[in-house]
């Protein structure tokens, strides 16, 4: 069986996708909120619509405990508090998958532009605030939640990840796989994540354009 994943925002579109999905590919999936209640609610709704896979639900600095791969999928204005609470909980080795995007709707602007980060990227922002010893990658940035959600739908699209060492995007990579119909793709250090993060306003501007749920798909590999 693979190794549990805490997925810290899971009550979230996004992260409650990626534990649908992943549950559903047989990994254990803990669900992190700040609200204790609600995490464990979104576990039984998760539990409902994928009857065979495992879902916990816990208050996020407990959910973060309980496994070595975790997964940040809250909204930009919310990333710091988040992280702060975590840097007593986090250890070094664990693998940390940072999926924030300072979308501009954080503040009451628009979800097709963004924030300037003073690290240069979010993800950049949460290794900063994370202990030292901590993997940050970061991937997750382009793939539709509402596609994830939907258990019907098959997925056909790339993830691109950004960290600094091959071998903890190797291990992004691997969890990827594990998803039917996702790619994982090395676009290279952490820092090429400010491009990456770029892209989710893009798309989001397809599909509103488009009426359409777009995704990232590179050719050539």
């Amino acid at each position: 069986m693979p190794a549990p994943v805490c997925i810290i925002g899971g009550t979230g579109a996004l992260g409650f996708g990626l534990g649908l999905r992943l549950g559903r590919a047989g990994v254990p999936i803990v669900i992190g909120s700040r609200d204790p209640a609600r995490a464990q609610e979104s576990a039984t709704h998760a539990s409902e619509h994928v009857p065979d896979a495992s879902f916990t639900g816990l208050q996020n600095e407990e959910a973060a405990k309980q496994a070595e791969t975790v997964i940040i999928s809250v909204p930009f204005r919310n990333q710091s508090e988040t992280m702060t609470h975590l840097k007593n909980v986090l250890k070094p080795g664990q693998l940390l998958i940072d999926a924030t995007v300072p979308l501009a709707a954080a503040v009451s602007g628009k979800a097709t532009r963004t924030l300037g980060v003073w690290q240069g990227s979010a993800a950049q922002a949460a290794q900063e605030m994370a202990p030292e010893g901590v993997r940050v990658v970061a991937a997750f940035h382009t793939v539709s939640a509402a596609l994830l959600r939907d258990l019907e739908h098959e997925l056909d699209e790339d993830v691109l990840v950004c960290g600094d060492k091959r071998e903890d995007k190797a291990q992004v990579a691997d969890l990827v796989d594990l998803i039917p119909g996702l790619r994982a793709v090395d676009c290279g250090p952490l820092e090429m994540a400010r491009i990456v993060e770029q892209l989710t306003p893009l798309i989001i501007s397809i599909n509103v354009r488009n009426k359409v749920r777009a995704g990232i798909k590179i050719t050539g590999l």
